[in-house]
């Protein structure tokens, strides 16, 4: 449903730029093309650059960056949204296919839970990079996209059965992104962890953000800095071994301390973006190394 709404949303995008260049400007037709492709590409510079904003208006202390690393950050973070909401997110079919589970031996199965108004076609890349180093990978579509995120448990659940089942396994390690971070928690919150051996976070908000506030639907609210949800939540403790993955120049999450869970070991990777860590080689290393921990292993 996602990626169907996203396409309508990009033609209906297309066309309300093309009409403005036919009508208003009387373009050419080449030319009002070459005019709505550039609207698209300027109005998600312009979504980008409002979460720079946010994030400069509310960043936690950290060392500070060169400006021309700044700059590739940047870049960075607004090539990674282009990737997801014009080109992989809209034909995820396209570009995922089926999961290739199969026999996982001595590793668990990993189990792929996206963010707050992604798909699974958000792993795309790091998907390949997991099962190049030998990882059986799943995923998971989260919808509705604008709900409760305590309604992402039930299937959640029977996804983690499926898994389970069809990779011989006895447990698994659940890896999500963003939001897909408090899916896990919800989920081990109402079913418990026993078919849970680990769980890696990448730029997950416990405590929330301020970003949040321009979000819609109940998940929205809910990772609202502060909300009634989190802090229910946070009355926990992580129920198996956590590993969170942050940035500490997140642009979708501020404050920045809001990444940090008690409980949890904290793996930083300085200079990305939000989205850019689902693109990144460096996240890619974190995440194979924070897979490969030793239970025993010292936190930061």
């Amino acid at each position: 449903m996602l990626a169907i709404a996203l396409r309508l949303f990009l033609l209906c995008e297309l066309s309300f730029y093309a009409w403005i260049a036919l009508d208003g400007f009387k373009l050419p037709p080449s030319p009002a093309a070459l005019f709505a492709v550039g609207g698209v590409l300027l109005a998600r510079a312009n979504i980008n650059l409002i979460t720079w904003i946010y994030a400069r208006a509310w960043q936690s202390p950290a060392p500070r960056l060169g400006p021309a690393r700044a700059a590739a950050m940047m870049l960075g973070e607004y090539l990674a949204f282009l990737a997801c909401f014009i080109l992989i997110l809209p034909f995820e079919r396209l570009w995922m296919g089926e999961d290739r589970l199969r026999p996982s031996g001595a590793r668990p199965p990993l189990l792929l839970i996206h963010g707050y108004g992604c798909s699974r076609g958000a792993w795309w890349w790091l998907r390949r990079r997991l099962e190049a180093a030998g990882w059986t990978v799943a995923t998971i579509n989260l919808e509705p996209v604008y709900t409760s995120i305590d309604n992402y448990a039930e299937p959640l659940s029977r996804r983690i059965d499926e898994v389970l089942a069809q990779t011989g396994a006895a447990r698994l390690i659940l890896v999500g992104h963003s939001m897909g971070g408090l899916v896990a928690r919800a989920f081990m919150r109402r079913y418990g962890a026993a078919r849970i051996a680990r769980v890696v976070t990448l730029g997950t908000p416990y405590g929330g953000s301020r970003l949040a506030l321009l979000g819609i639907g109940c998940n929205g609210r809910q990772m609202e800095a502060g909300s009634a949800w989190l802090q229910a939540l946070a009355q926990e403790a992580p129920a198996v071994e956590t590993i969170a993955i942050v940035s500490p120049r997140d642009n979708y999450v501020m404050p920045q301390t809001n990444l940090e869970l008690p409980g949890a070991r904290m793996r930083r990777v300085d200079g990305i973006g939000h989205l850019a860590m689902l693109f990144s080689p460096r996240v890619a290393a974190a995440l194979c190394a924070a897979l490969e921990e030793p239970a025993t292993a010292s936190a930061d």
